[in-house]
């Protein structure tokens, strides 16, 4: 064998080792974030998942918003990212507790019972106007002593939620997304799709919530979203005093 030929031979073999190492590394990185989504999410190798869907309040018919229908598409999606099944619930067929599987809950809780039952046993500190009558707090957040109100397409607020129950180390989450407008929902679902690696590192397996600002949907749809504020201690206090005697007709109330 020549000296060109071996040399040949060589870089072929240095080629073959170097693209496999190169391939066990990506594929080691992959796995490393897989599992890591996995854990935030609660969603390990098929596992079960529930995603609650809402009503539109604006019909009489059970229907869904469109855009409530993009959010679930959304989070189905990640859902089969995680390697994870899921079940799609309506709103009012939901009978069973939570911390058995994760859970993905979609609307406010004028339209979404399920939504209201979460809020009233987990976040004592948030109250959500659900009058239908028209006036400049419908649709409005109290949140400890700050009131958040909606200008329809314009600024739209939606609480981002992922909560824990009790001090099991296996109970799964439930994720909630409880917008003033459907568009919200969808908007919510969004950012955690895009953001969930940053919120995975800075909130672990704990709970948060997150108060998000829908900036000019009637533009920009559900792109444009920023963080309010990490409003977690307010959202799990009870309500101030002063707050529930101005608070108008809310959850709690429905």
């Amino acid at each position: 064998m020549n000296d060109d030929l071996r040399n040949i031979i060589l870089g072929v073999v240095a080629a073959g080792i170097s693209a496999a190492l190169g391939w066990l590394a990506r594929t080691s990185l992959w796995r490393r974030g897989l599992r890591r989504k996995q854990a935030f999410f609660g969603l390990p190798e098929n596992s079960e998942s529930l995603l609650v869907v809402n009503r539109d309040p604006a019909t009489s018919e059970p229907a869904v918003h469109r855009f409530d229908v993009f959010a679930l598409l959304e989070l189905a999606a990640l859902i089969k990212d995680c390697g994870a099944n899921l079940q799609l619930v309506t709103q009012d067929n939901v009978q069973q507790g939570f911390g058995e599987r994760t859970e993905f809950c979609v609307g406010g809780p004028g339209s979404n019972r399920r939504m209201l039952a979460h809020m009233s046993a987990m976040l004592p500190g948030i109250r959500v106007n659900i009058d239908p009558e028209p006036g400049p707090d419908r649709g409005a957040f109290q949140i400890g002593t700050e009131r958040y109100r909606l200008d329809p397409g314009i600024t739209e607020y939606v609480l981002l939620a992922r909560l824990t129950a009790g001090q099991r180390a296996d109970a799964r989450p439930v994720f909630l997304f409880c917008g003033q407008r459907a568009i919200t929902n969808q908007a919510a679902t969004r950012y955690l799709a895009r953001n969930h690696e940053r919120l995975a590192r800075k909130h672990g397996k704990n709970s948060f919530v997150l108060l998000l600002k829908v900036v000019n949907s009637q533009a920009y749809g559900p792109d444009v979203v920023e963080l309010v504020e990490d409003v977690t201690r307010a959202a799990q206090a009870p309500l101030p005093p002063a707050a529930t005697d101005t608070a108008p007709s809310s959850h709690r109330a429905s």
